[in-house]
């Protein structure tokens, strides 16, 4: 029996070790789930760098013990005016199997949100000074991070970003796998940050040094740092079944398409099919497809919405036809304290503009080089504008008391990452680690994207209705869900391996 001294303090599911390490020391010293996520949001800026930045934006779902869950939205807005000559073009990553293009230059930049969000998020739920939560993420930034083969691979895939500029290709050079990768600029950063306050990025010394960097082909002004606000929701509800669940309301459309493709498949007694037969593929596959082809739109005076009913998803369809929206790459926090506390965080800096702020070591989001954004051409979006997203931070609750926060990197793929995971943890009964580790599809126009793990004769029978793109392996692609499960019988955890996924039931005295 384990003693007092080792009780349970909580749970993180996560991206990397040293994020979840951050996340740990913070639990072990006194904080609680808000404390963590803060901690462990600054670590996987240094620990996950391509895929998290204080230059980029996200979203945290929190459910506060005892109080009403609210959504903090510090995702990125579009500028108040355009250059007129954007520094703005394209690179393609290459995954293998698929090639994305990506838009890089300052002209790609957005206000950046989410150093106001860690602040906001501090104010109203954090229990712990500021100097102390950034102090792991600090160490990490001095010490170096051992480059694994997950960021090896990562860095890989968006290299040509990191050509546009010299502090850039400097950087790249450090990031081959087994290197020690030290970030002396970014510690200082941090530590900066914690003692002065958000007012140092958006009014200060940094706006004057981010403003002025834009003066060479961005669109980023002194008024759109200091006119930028966070912005908390009311989450959007539904029901899957006899579980409810909470998740990113409108401007974001990643969690109102999940729950459309969650509520297609409520009619079907998906539990009842057995896992990967051509029935339950074909089904998750056609929910797919209807609700991409639906294109689900929200607004932001809709986020009061808690059913999907047939007049609230015409006034999506509708209202959002000119939002912006970023689909790109993200990475994912979850953590749950012995108090009760929940909290699922996600985040994205794009790729990267391939330009840091002087001195800071804080690369800037590309969050406008979205081609979806730009159907008549780029450098068009709607001025001085929350930007929609993919990310959907989301909480269920079960019948039997059981709550898990969980969510997804993977771009336009979130949906489908979180529909499958849901299902399998509703309709299948999945223990959490065995339901991201499930394989997955995704559905984009008549193109399925399809991991190893179907039978061949569930891949002829889909290689006619679709487009079959087969997988040799899993991949980031794919999304990388990470989620905390936390019931009367304790703590459960899943870290997805597809984007080196870390879960951890933190004790007092664990390592």
């Amino acid at each position: 029996m384990a003693t007092d001294s080792s009780r349970p303090l909580g749970a993180i599911a996560c991206g990397h070790p040293v994020t979840a390490a951050a996340a740990a020391a913070i639990l072990r010293a006194g904080g609680n789930a808000f404390d963590a996520i803060i901690a462990a949001q600054f670590a996987a800026c240094v620990a996950e760098p391509v895929l998290t930045s204080l230059g980029g934006g996200g979203f945290l779902l929190a459910q506060p013990k005892a109080r009403a869950p609210v959504l903090y939205d510090f995702f990125v807005q579009t500028p108040c005016v355009r250059a007129a000559t954007p520094d703005f073009h394209p690179i393609r990553a290459d995954f293998g199997t698929a090639t994305q293009e990506f838009h890089v230059g300052l002209g790609a930049v957005a206000t950046p949100g989410t150093v106001k969000g860690m602040f906001a998020i501090h104010e109203d739920l954090a229990s712990m000074p500021m100097p102390e939560l950034v102090k792991p993420a600090v160490r990490a930034a001095r010490q170096g991070v051992v480059i694994n083969e997950l960021q090896a691979y990562i860095f890989q895939l968006v290299a040509p970003i990191y050509a546009a500029s010299i502090d850039a290709r400097q950087w790249l050079a450090k990031t081959e796998v087994g290197r020690r990768h030290t970030q002396l600029q970014l510690g200082d950063t941090l530590e900066h940050l914690a003692n002065q306050g958000s007012r140092l990025f958006y009014e200060g010394e940094w706006a004057q040094r981010i403003t002025s960097l834009c003066r060479g082909g961005g669109h980023l002004t002194l008024d759109d740092l200091a006119g930028y606000r966070v912005e908390r929701r009311q989450p959007f509800a539904l029901q899957y079944r006899d579980v409810a669940l909470l998740t990113n309301p409108p401007p974001s459309s990643g969690g109102i398409l999940a729950g459309f493709a969650l509520a297609l498949l409520d009619d079907d007694d998906v539990g009842a099919l057995e896992f990967g037969t051509i029935e339950h593929v074909s089904l998750l596959a056609n929910a797919m497809r209807e609700s991409n082809e639906a294109r689900v739109r929200v607004l932001a005076e809709s986020g009061s919405a808690t059913t999907l009913d047939a007049t609230l998803l015409g006034i999506y369809r509708d209202r959002l036809a000119q939002r912006a929206e970023f689909k790109r790459g993200t990475t994912h926090i979850s953590i749950v304290d012995a108090q009760g506390n929940l909290a699922a965080m996600t985040l994205s800096n794009g790729e990267g503009c391939g330009h840091f702020i002087p001195g800071t070591g804080i690369m800037l989001n590309n969050m406008l080089g979205e081609e979806d954004i730009n159907p008549d051409g780029f450098n068009r979006w709607h001025a001085d504008q929350r930007m929609t997203s993919m990310m959907a931070p989301t909480l269920l609750q079960f019948t039997d008391g059981r709550r898990i926060a969980l969510g997804s990197g993977g771009s336009n793929r979130i949906r489908t990452a979180l529909l499958q995971v849901v299902s399998n943890l509703v309709d299948f009964g999945d223990a959490p680690q065995a339901s991201v580790e499930r394989p997955r599809l995704h559905v984009e126009g008549n193109r399925l994207s399809i991991e190893p793990g179907y039978s061949e004769e569930c891949m002829r029978a889909l290689d006619g209705p679709f487009t079959v793109e087969r997988w040799d392996a899993r991949n980031l692609y794919f999304g990388g869900v990470h989620l905390v499960s936390h019931s009367g019988e304790g703590f459960s955890t899943a870290g997805d391996p597809r984007r080196g996924g870390v879960g951890r039931v933190i004790r007092s005295e664990s390592a």
